[in-house]
């Protein structure tokens, strides 16, 4: 079997990548990932990104939590999440902190925007 310079690249690409992530994250079992816009009520977005940054530390099996500014939208956020699983995910938001965030955080959130479920598969 012959291959072609463009295979072999795309071949050491895709295997850079899974070497990029930390062998802790290696699993058989699929991470879980969430990408999800919170929209602060009008000039509250600053005070929701406090609460956020507060109660989402410490979160055990958590690989990744982002929070953005959304640079269209002055009251919006987007949060990007990587999990060694749903489950702890779904566990994290019974934490204290987490509960204390959301507590915190209720009364300013306006809504939500779009949502989606991914299942992460490379990355650092």
């Amino acid at each position: 079997m012959t291959h072609n310079r463009r295979d072999m690249i795309g071949l050491t690409a895709a295997a850079m990548a899974a070497s990029a992530i930390p062998a802790t994250a290696q699993s058989t079992q699929p991470r879980y990932g969430l990408i999800g816009q919170m929209i602060a009520k009008p000039g509250k977005r600053d005070e929701l990104l406090t609460y956020l940054r507060e109660g989402t530390t410490g979160m055990p099996g958590c690989l990744s939590y982002v929070i953005a500014l959304d640079t269209a939208n002055p009251d919006a956020l987007w949060i990007t999440e990587v999990w060694d699983s749903r489950d702890n995910h779904m566990a994290s938001l019974k934490l204290p902190a987490v509960q204390a965030a959301i507590a915190k955080a209720r009364p300013i959130i306006a809504g939500f925007g779009q949502r989606f479920e991914t299942v992460p598969v490379a990355g650092v």
